[in-house]
């Protein structure tokens, strides 16, 4: 029995023995899984990311996945973290992580063992992750695996390194096999997993420089969250590098990631559209340069990478057009310097629209920040890093994975959680904002920012002082519900008064990547793949990190974190498709 033995890595193993042997043997599983039991599979017996919950649904669908993946060799993983006891979404667990293989691939695991009370409490499977790490025959080039570059192999009349990287970044004779649209975070992890698994990978982006995604944005923009949750693949920041890192620091970086990690990428391009040629099975593609002349490639695989959203939402209002001053989206904003001593409307109170009114208070300007809907607030610190405490302890490795294993169900139990802990954290500022009018929410059943950010993509901000300010007075708060209109010197509300302003900056968000889909590639391909990221029925990021509908179309986005870990497993999927291991689609 499980239950025995105080040894925690006994448990584990015993659990282990009775897993491999239950799917091997055809023995019974349903001694080993709790009734509210998790599985999340990430490809590695099922090539698909799914969650299924409840020991009748992992009953319905283990037993064939394993006949078909043929998983052996279940253990704890030498060299991480050893198995340990924990409280995961408040519930008291042992977890381990674990190790094992497939018939085509090396994967990793997490086990988290409860007490079953109706079975004499037995220890039985809450939570399992089983996720795979790498195709046999397949390893990525890195450590052992790396290239030699030998001195004794040198040919001297011939091309040297740097001759070799130019060739291969101007696909002067050959298309690439995958075209990653956008060099941000999600371009630049994805096309560094790709270019390790020897698939030939080319980055496109629009604007003239590496990182400018990030460099263009408002003078004042740091990351909201800490360091050591926003490595890159393969490449940490550096040990020095400050908490909170700054927009053209992290710029700068993405800049120096593309050479270090030997990726081609193309700058001052744009896809301008794609068709799909099924019977060869690859796409058209028209590139236009900033001079206006094009070029056409044929990859087998576009990774969209702009992004959760790309395009910028501006909000039908009639009246908008009545004002005399200067109108730019929170995009198109840079610096507040030009605005000291005039008068600005701040249309939003994301992230963004606060941000943006902070700086312009900052710079010398009187600001008015007006929100359109409730939104969600939290410190900076040490609210809105309490969803990553993990990463305050152990390997980046272990932390990720761990991030990886929770699934759907369990992770919104933990924000509710989280969001609770942070209202009484925060309880003065919030007061502070509820006194002067401003209309707070949580997230919806109370899930607080993260979920927000996955379903919605915003809808908060991290206070970094703007609330403080905002419930000082020293930047005013006005409600879009109490604007009559805009008129040629602001707006007009609707008691009568008038605020007057220079500059309206819309800090109204984006829309989402459908919209981008539909421009690019048109509606059949925009209606085959149907609603990209948040979540539909299943229990997984709708079309993220996974084959679509449409064969050959990829989406990766999110924060530095998702698309470090995600990478991984989308780039495992293309490269399983060119070596004829998966198909090319979903059903």
């Amino acid at each position: 029995m499980l239950d025995k033995t105080d040894d925690i890595s006994l448990q584990v193993e015993c659990w282990l023995a009775q897993f491999e042997h239950a799917l091997t043997d055809a023995g019974d599983l349903t001694l080993l899984f709790h009734p509210d039991s998790f599985w999340r599979d990430v490809l590695a017996l099922s090539w698909t990311i799914k969650t299924l919950n409840g020991v009748d649904a992992i009953l319905r669908e283990l037993p064939g996945d394993a006949r078909s993946a043929r998983p052996i060799g279940f253990a704890i993983a030498p060299n991480r973290a050893p198995p340990r006891r924990v409280t995961r979404a408040g519930i008291c667990a042992i977890e381990a992580i674990i190790n094992f293989e497939t018939a085509l691939g090396r994967c990793s695991g997490i086990i988290r063992l409860i007490g079953d009370a109706a079975a004499d409490n037995r220890l039985k499977a809450w939570t399992l992750l089983t996720a795979l790490d790498e195709l046999k025959g397949f390893e990525e080039q890195v450590g052992a695996m790396r290239p030699r570059g030998d001195s004794y192999s040198r040919d001297f009349r011939g091309p040297n390194w740097l001759d070799q990287r130019e060739a291969s970044a101007a696909y002067a004779d050959r298309d690439p096999t995958v075209l990653v649209v956008g060099a941000g975070q999600a371009g630049l992890a994805i096309a560094a997993r790709l270019t390790q698994l020897k698939v030939d990978t080319l980055i496109v982006e629009r604007w003239p420089r590496i990182g400018d995604n990030w460099r263009r944005r408002y003078h004042a923009l740091t990351l909201h969250n800490q360091v050591h949750v926003n490595h890159l693949p393969y490449m940490p920041f550096p040990p020095n590098w400050p908490v909170y890192i700054p927009k053209d620091k992290l710029a700068n970086w993405f800049e120096a990631y593309v050479d270090a990690m030997e990726l081609n990428a193309w700058t001052g391009i744009e896809l301008e559209s794609g068709s799909y040629d099924e019977a060869q099975g690859r796409w058209t593609v028209v590139l236009r340069r900033v001079d206006g002349t094009t070029r056409t490639l044929h990859p087998r695989h576009i990774v969209m990478a702009t992004g959760v959203s790309g395009i910028p939402n501006l909000p039908d209002i009639p009246s908008l057009k009545n004002f005399s001053g200067q109108v730019l989206h929170a995009s198109q904003y840079d610096d507040g310097e030009n605005w000291k001593g005039r008068r600005a409307l701040v249309i939003g109170t994301g992230n963004s629209g606060h941000d943006i009114a902070q700086d312009l208070h900052s710079s010398g300007a009187e600001v008015t920040l007006v929100q359109r809907s409730a939104t969600l607030v939290t410190n900076i610190e040490p609210s809105a890093q309490l969803a990553y405490a993990n990463y305050g302890d152990g390997t980046l490795e272990d932390n990720d994975l761990i991030a990886t294993s929770m699934p759907l169900a369990l992770a919104r139990r933990s924000h509710q959680m989280l969001t609770e802990q942070s209202r009484q954290l925060d309880q003065v500022l919030l007061d502070g904002l509820t006194r002067i009018g401003f209309k707070l929410d949580f997230g919806e059943d109370s899930t607080g920012w993260q979920f927000k950010y996955l379903t919605r993509g915003g809808g908060y901000y991290f206070n970094v002082g703007c609330s403080d300010l905002l419930v000082e007075g020293a930047i005013r708060l006005a409600q879009f519900s109490d604007i009559e209109s805009f008129v040629a010197e602001g707006v007009r509300i609707r008691n009568g008064e008038t605020i007057k302003a220079d500059l309206i900056v819309l800090a109204t968000g984006y829309k989402g990547q459908q919209h981008l889909v539909r421009k690019l590639f048109g509606d059949d391909v925009a209606d085959r793949v149907g609603p990209i990221w948040g979540f539909g029925d299943a229990q997984e990021l709708r079309n993220m990190f996974t084959r679509t509908a449409q064969p050959g179309l990829w989406f990766i986005a999110g924060s530095l974190a998702q698309c470090r870990i995600y990478s991984k497993y989308l780039a495992l999927q293309i490269k399983a498709i060119e070596e004829g291991l998966l198909p090319r689609a979903t059903d």
